[in-house]
């Protein structure tokens, strides 16, 4: 509105728009989208959580580390369900303020403490591989693996109120939920967007890329190692870090760069920059799903624990089952303490140790 440039009475901005773009095939592709990272990220997550969390107390900081990135998965995954609705009802909000603070501020503290606990277990595996008898990150004696631990959520937590206290229900043609300053926004939402590019893309990115290059050219020589399935893997992490959130930082940048100059961007450009968006944010979200099977399904450590963990429980169930039945069958033989022995056994001899390649 404060712009001097119009053509016959009309602001150039609203005059050159002639693009077309379909609402409802978005609406539609984002509720399966969400719908399907619900599903399966739930799933994994839960499974990993499940798996990992016996073995808490290890000595393997990356194991430290794979556990509270998979719980910040989780948190993330768990908001999800409002987004759903939100992207099927057009962005109309019905849970009230109090929901829409809450969900916002668990969005995005896990937002930023899933790229921290994601950096600093590349960190951790590289340090394990390039100085095996050095102090780890994340040392399982002494408070500075909860010190260490509890500043990066506290950080995640600093770094999301300063979105989060401008979040609020907003009623125009329908109530929504928004992230919208009463004043100075140009200068609020450069500061953020700034504050974002850095802490949550460009420092773990740097972190992960440069650990993984110095891994993968560490067990290229390593005559122990698989070698070439572990190099494509060192690779294949960062691919998959710099897909999920470069799009999605790029087009944030973008919207940044058409608030400080608005005359930059014809209005087509600004038509489509702001519808993916939308888009760009749900495919980030694609990490979710990503990272349980990058950093847990394809540990041979992993898949042992979970075979093992799944038979432990199941020994567990069958043994109470039994007694059960030898309650009301006094003379009966316990059968079943033999096999469940075994399977307790074997859940004992687990690896605790995560792969190097994986």
């Amino acid at each position: 509105e404060n712009h001097s440039d119009h053509v016959n009475g009309t602001p150039w901005f609203i005059y050159e728009c002639n693009i077309n773009l379909d609402m409802d095939y978005r609406r539609i592709a984002l509720f399966l989208l969400y719908l399907f990272i619900f599903v399966v990220g739930l799933l994994e997550n839960v499974l990993v959580i499940w798996v990992n969390w016996r073995r808490r107390h290890s000595a393997n900081g990356v194991l430290f580390c794979v556990l509270n990135m998979s719980l910040s998965d989780l948190m993330v995954i768990l908001v999800l369900p409002f987004s759903l609705m939100e992207v099927t009802m057009e962005q109309v909000w019905l849970w009230g303020r109090f929901l829409c603070k809450v969900t916002s501020l668990i969005y995005v503290v896990n937002f930023y403490s899933s790229s921290f606990f994601l950096a600093c277990m590349t960190l951790e595996r590289y340090l394990s591989l390039a100085r095996p008898s050095s102090p780890a990150l994340f040392p399982v004696v002494g408070r500075r693996r909860w010190l260490l631990c509890g500043g990066l959520w506290a950080l995640s937590l600093v770094l999301a109120l300063m979105e989060n206290i401008h979040v609020d229900v907003l009623e125009w043609e329908e109530p929504g939920c928004y992230m919208l300053p009463e004043n100075n926004f140009t200068e609020w939402f450069t500061t953020v967007t700034f504050l974002c590019l850095l802490f949550q893309f460009l420092g773990p990115a740097g972190i992960i890329i440069t650990c993984n290059l110095l891994i993968a050219r560490a067990i290229r020589t390593a005559p122990d190692v698989q070698g070439r399935r572990d190099v494509w893997l060192m690779h294949v992490y960062s691919l998959v870090f710099l897909l999920c959130w470069l799009p999605y930082h790029g087009v944030i940048f973008l919207m940044m760069i058409d608030d400080l100059d608005p005359h930059l961007f014809s209005c087509n450009s600004i038509e489509l920059l702001y519808f993916s968006f939308t888009v760009v944010q749900g495919l980030s979200l694609f990490h979710c799903v990503a990272n349980p099977i990058l950093y847990n399904f394809l540990s041979k450590s992993f898949r042992n624990n979970l075979v093992n963990t799944v038979l432990n429980h199941l020994s567990r169930e069958a043994a109470v089952l039994e007694q059960a039945g030898a309650g009301n069958q006094p003379n009966a033989p316990n059968r079943g303490g033999g096999e469940a022995g075994k399977q307790r056994k074997l859940s004992n001899a687990s690896t605790s140790q995560s792969d190097i390649g994986s």
